[in-house]
């Protein structure tokens, strides 16, 4: 496919991703008040808060005129990207299938299906994982300040939170595809696991927000597992298709002998 053509297909695959997020965000603005308690719980009971009539709920405040409707917005945005995942993750793999052969392309259907239960899991665990991340960041606070938390700033910290660990789990899913499309082998995969290892760990280290052990092991070991976990399937696959290939090869040698040979002279026959 010529680079232009490359080009427009991945504005088609935005787009159509865009228009899933666009959709699903609607649904994160008719549940707005139940998504927008469950994200607060961490901090404090929005819910709670709501039926006491207090003013505010723990230090979450929301700040400007416009502060509300961009608070819904946000929130709402939020939902689209993680209902909408099944579809753009699957316009990410399809940007790349064009490149593979067409039984790898039918593929791309299991592919779907077992990327979006990572996502999910790794999506849970983030939001799992919240109040500790909370209670170590606002723990910080010395005893005589009190610290008010924009809701915003909240939103946008648990946003990355769940958007990190959701496509960190996505990354044994990647290596398996790319290994079904023969891209890599599962010694490609595996040889380098020292330096895999450790890629991992400065990843958690970089973007976990917390930057606290216990938040850290809770992304890394698991993708740490994954890694290897793939690298087994993808030596399970790699000795499949090589066994395959010595079948085809077998079969292609054994159709060449039995194939009838070209009739030679008699030798009691003058040549002509």
């Amino acid at each position: 496919m010529p680079l232009v053509e490359h080009f427009r297909d991945l504005r088609k695959r935005v787009v159509r991703a865009a228009i899933a997020i666009f959709l699903a965000s609607g649904i994160g603005w008719f549940f707005y008040t139940k998504i927008i308690n469950a994200l607060a719980a961490p901090v404090c009971d929005l819910k709670a808060a709501q039926k006491s009539g207090s003013s505010h709920c723990g230090t979450l405040y929301i700040n400007g005129v416009l502060g509300p409707l961009n608070l819904q917005i946000k929130v709402s945005l939020l939902t689209g990207v993680i209902i909408s995942a099944p579809i753009w993750i699957y316009q990410l793999w399809a940007f790349v299938a064009p490149g593979l052969h067409k039984k790898e392309k039918r593929r791309s259907i299991y592919f779907i299906i077992i990327a979006t239960p990572f996502f999910a899991l790794g999506a849970t665990l983030g939001y799992w994982i919240l109040p500790l991340a909370v209670k170590v960041l606002l723990g910080f606070t010395p005893g005589s300040l009190t610290n008010l938390v924009r809701f915003d700033d909240y939103l946008d910290f648990v946003l990355r939170v769940i958007l990190l660990f959701g496509g960190a789990f996505e990354l044994p899913v990647f290596l398996v595809a790319l290994n079904l499309a023969g891209v890599i082998t599962g010694k490609g995969i595996l040889k380098p696991w020292r330096f895999a290892v450790f890629g991992i760990a400065v990843f958690t280290a970089a973007f976990t927000p917390t930057g606290d052990p216990v938040s850290m092991s809770l992304l890394a070991v698991p993708l740490i597992a994954f890694y290897f976990a793939a690298g087994g399937i993808a030596l399970l696959v790699d000795r499949k298709r090589g066994k395959r290939n010595i079948q085809i090869a077998d079969d292609e040698a054994s159709s060449v002998e039995a194939a009838s040979s070209i009739d030679e002279p008699d030798s009691d026959e003058p040549l002509a």
